[in-house]
């Protein structure tokens, strides 16, 4: 199972994931901005009723009622797909961070290696010299 998962992690193309992580969290971002000040669309009750014949008056009043608290529910789930969004967003810039960082570390981690294998065969050779 260990191995799927390594084969996984090696095919991301993780340099390009790195340097997209900024572009995709400020995207969300704007995302999130965008759709949470928009208004709320019109209530039902501010549509005047002008029509002379009540039977299709009140029909097109039920019809424009059942569409606004559509388009109410649709605009209440906008709001929370883009807050998910922008939460994922904002956790995959923390993991690139992460991943970023314990990069780094790891390069830092190697070179002492190198380091300490060079002293390491440097005073081994010195000995069997003497």
């Amino acid at each position: 199972m260990a191995i799927g998962w390594l084969s996984v992690l090696k095919a991301v193309p993780w340099t390009e994931v790195i340097s997209n992580a900024p572009k995709v969290a400020d995207g969300a971002k704007k995302l999130w901005n965008s759709v949470g000040k928009k208004a709320q669309p019109p209530a039902a009750d501010a549509v005047p009723s002008s029509a002379t014949d009540e039977d299709k008056s009140g029909a097109l009043q039920a019809r424009l009622s059942a569409l606004e608290g559509a388009t109410r529910e649709l605009h209440e789930q906008m709001l929370a797909s883009s807050e998910v969004i922008k939460a994922l967003a904002e956790q995959n810039a923390q993991l690139v961070a992460g991943i970023e960082a314990a990069r780094v570390r790891l390069r830092w981690l190697g070179g002492a290696m190198l380091a300490t294998c060079l002293i390491v065969l440097a005073s081994l050779g010195w000995w069997l010299s003497r």
